[in-house]
């Protein structure tokens, strides 16, 4: 059989069904005599169509048996199909009418729009302007894989739908007869909006396994991972101090760069709690502001607060000459010493110190600087006191940095900072208290680096001054002080390389000596007072310093050589290392003398040996450990082993032993922690309660937590454990967190939380508890980039 168009046999090419049609065509004569179709370059497809081009695309239509009237109506019967951009309508009959650009399909319609699905029996439709109706619609929505049915759906333009007694879920579509989702909700009508990623329900309910909620007037969710302004979720829980605590956000989305979050909470132990957040960014500043307050702590019986504030903002720099220019602040108060224990999950309050500070940057050529202020609020708590640090106000700093000038590496470095700190708090300095006051330092450095490929040589030169201004006297009588220390260094490896065949598999392993000499003569400190400055930790990191404090209160006399070798095993077709291992020692010629007060002169010629290794054999294993082992005694001082194994997304186990020894002591003695947490399926332990896994099913429940467990005290100190259930479009979790840190009590807390994919969650968050704790934690169905509309596209 041939088709024919008014008489004419059809060309081979048409008996492919295909006919073009403009959406503004010209007259039958003009169609024939059109210039072949070309195709046109494009570096990719794109993902929106511009509406400027809309209306020029072409309209392809296809079927079985066409028939019609040129630029009037076309009609197609058996597999028809239209196609204009990212719409496609296929239907046993279809109909279209080109002068009012107007579709109608009957019989297994079925409406692809931008990845967006829709199915039924009777379609009609605007094609450019996306409007029209649908008839007895299935329906599935590209962006979160929601689905479900509606009498009738209006389409408003391409945007924006109205389904009119609707349902709409995220469960998992099976084909079996009386299939339910999980959860489903059910609406008059249901107004959805692409673009401002938006539904909004009228005459809701939501059933939740059997559950139905009462109607609600209006409910409206985002369609994507987007907020949107409205009522959040409710927070729901358990708590040890607050008892039942309830809290019910509200969200305003004032603009796509500012929001607020309110958030009012109820604690039946406590009171009403009254929380804000305000957020904002813009192109040279941005920050965040949350307030808290309680009225009439019951608990306490005293009105409570916290002030957190941050704020980042870019200058102009020209007007002043300068290459930068910025400034920030950082707020962090409350109320009182207890509220770090009364209001422990709060998410800004991380630490009893709390950190106030404001400072301005600049930068011009080699030279940098900064000018701020910097105070803390210490939270005290008699049953565990911690010694405040003190407040710089101000501190004015200016570095210089100049690098190969004439082969030199020059810098140097200014501060200027007044020092304060609560007297009765003020550590003791040769048996009086330790004054406030003022200091300057001066620190200059210039070294002389030869690198080539196969190693390098670095001499460096530095020179350290120190003037203070006191307050008050010093035990001898005197309130100014100052000193000069001169330090010389020198730093050399090697680098070698080999190819080498381990474990069946080729590598390129390296061998890398280091020596490094310090040498800085004996100055008398004991006298000056102690602001910024501790004995730092050995580790491979400073072991390759010159100094054996960190601060600017106290330079060591150093006469050392350190030595040390690490080698690597690199994968030479990615470059990815894959282990490292390496051992360094300390050698002392003579003792050092400079201490911090109340210490004692260090005299070990030989240092403690430290040892460390990471091996990364494949994605699935991780193993890393660091010792520090000393000769003399036989003991290790410290101690530190971890191992991960992560063999598949939400499948990680991390075991960690940690032993720090107490300097205080000779004695074996010291802190011995074991630390476990982890995050696996259940499966096979739940398959008879929920069924066969399905192959390739992670499994449906999931075990998660940590445990820290003191060997010196044989207790459990903080810990959480809890169980997640994955139900493919709804997840449950639900953790009991421990915390016993600095209490005399310990604080527990029981939270709950069920996330209804891609609608919204109900209950409190833990979300961020589980990240904060377990390594590797990875939450379930965390949301993705949005898909394309290529990945649904007919």
């Amino acid at each position: 059989m041939k088709l024919r168009w008014r008489g004419f046999p059809l060309p081979p090419m048409v008996l492919l069904s295909l006919l073009l049609l403009r959406p503004q065509a010209a007259s039958a004569q003009d169609t024939w005599t059109e210039a072949p179709m070309m195709l046109r370059r494009t570096p990719q497809l794109a993902e929106t169509i511009p509406p400027t081009e809309r209306g020029s695309r072409p309209s392809l239509v296809d079927g079985d048996r066409l028939s019609g009237r040129p630029d009037l109506e076309v009609v197609v019967e058996g597999n028809a199909s239209l196609r204009r951009g990212d719409t496609r309508i296929t239907a046993d009959r279809l109909e279209y009418q080109p002068p009012g650009d107007l579709a109608t399909a009957i019989g297994s319609v079925h409406l692809n729009q931008a990845g967006n699905v829709y199915e039924g029996p009777e379609l009609h439709l605007k094609v450019e302007s996306f409007e029209g109706f649908f008839d007895h619609v299935r329906y599935t929505l590209l962006a979160n894989g929601a689905h479900g049915e509606a009498e009738r759906i209006d389409f408003v333009d391409p945007k924006v739908s109205v389904a009119r007694h609707a349902t709409y879920t995220t469960c998992l579509r099976e084909n079996y007869a009386g299939w339910m989702p999980a959860w489903m909700l059910t609406a008059v009508t249901l107004t959805t909006d692409t673009e401002s990623n938006v539904a909004i329900a009228t005459d809701a309910q939501i059933n939740f396994l059997g559950v139905t909620t009462p109607s609600l007037p209006s409910v409206s969710f985002p369609l994507n991972n987007a907020r949107k302004s409205g009522l959040l979720p409710p927070v729901i829980g358990f708590d040890s101090t607050n008892g039942f605590e309830y809290l019910q956000p509200w969200y305003w989305n004032i603009a796509p760069n500012r929001d607020l979050t309110l958030y009012p909470e109820i604690m039946s132990s406590r009171g009403v709690n009254l929380g804000t957040e305000f957020r904002y960014l813009e192109k040279t500043y941005s920050g965040q502001i949350r307030i808290d307050e309680m009225p009439g702590d019951s608990l306490r019986d005293r009105n409570r607060w916290g002030l957190w504030a941050k704020h980042t903002q870019q200058f102009d720099p020209k007007p002043f000459g300068l290459d930068s220019l910025s400034t920030s602040f950082n707020i962090n108060r409350v109320s009182d010493d207890d509220y770090w224990r009364d209001f422990s999950h709060t998410p800004t309050l991380t630490s009893r110190t709390l950190t106030n500070e404001a400072d301005l940057n600049w930068s011009k050529g080699d030279w940098s600087g900064q000018a701020r202020t910097l105070s803390y609020q210490t939270l005290q708590y008699a049953a565990s006191p911690i010694t405040p640090s003190y407040n710089r106000v101000p501190q004015i700093t200016a570095n210089y940095n100049k690098y190969d000038w004439h082969g030199l590496d020059v810098s140097g470095t200014l501060d200027y900072t007044r020092f304060e700190v609560d007297s009765a708090y003020s550590p003791t300095l040769n048996g009086i208290k330790q004054p406030n006051g003022e200091r300057v330092v001066g620190n200059l450095q210039i070294s002389r680096p030869w690198v080539t490929p196969g190693g390098y040589i670095i001499p460096k030169l530095l020179l350290h001054t120190a003037a203070y201004q006191l307050d008050s006297p010093l035990a001898s009588g005197a309130t100014s002080i100052s000193s000069v220390v001169p330090t010389v260094s020198l730093d050399s490896g090697l680098v070698f390389e080999r190819d080498a065949n381990l474990f069946g598999r080729a590598w390129r392993q390296t061998l890398e000596p280091r020596a490094f000499y310090v040498h800085t003569p004996y100055r008398d400190q004991s006298q000056l007072p102690v602001y910024d400055t501790a004995a730092n930790d050995i580790s491979f990191a400073t072991l390759y310093t010159e100094n054996a404090f960190s601060g600017n209160d106290r330079i060591s006399d150093t006469n050392t050589l350190t030595t040390g070798v690490s080698t690597r095993l690199i994968d030479p077709a990615t470059g990815a290392e894959s282990a490292r291992f390496g051992i360094a020692q300390r050698f002392r010629f003579s003792d050092q003398n400079v201490t911090l007060p109340s210490g004692t002169a260090v005299t070990d010629r030989t240092g403690d040996f430290i040892v460390g290794g990471l091996v990364h054999w494949n994605p699935k294993w991780s193993i890393d450990g660091v010792a520090q082992y000393n000769m003399d005694t036989g003991k290790s001082s410290r101690d530190a082993l971890t191992l991960r194994y992560t063999p598949a997304p939400y499948h990680t186990l991390t075991a960690a032993y940690r032993y720090q020894a107490d300097s205080s002591t000779t004695a074996n003695d010291g802190t011995k922690t074991i630390d476990f947490n982890w995050q696996w399926p259940l499966s096979e332990l739940t398959r008879g309660l929920f069924g066969e896994r399905k192959p390739g099913d992670p499994g449906r429940w999931y075990a998660v937590g940590r445990l820290s467990y003191s060997l010196h005290d044989r207790a459990m100190s903080d810990s959480l454990i809890g169980a997640e259930y994955n139900a493919c479009c709804w997840v449950g979790r639900v953790v009991l967190e421990r915390l016993v840190s600095g209490r005399t009590t310990p604080d527990t807390r029981l939270m709950f939380q069920i996330q209804f994919n891609g609608f919204g969650n109900v209950g409190s968050n833990p979300t961020s508890t589980l990240l904060q704790n377990i390594q590797g934690y990875q939450p379930l169905n965390s949301q993705t980039q949005e898909p394309s509309r290529f990945t649904n596209y007919d």
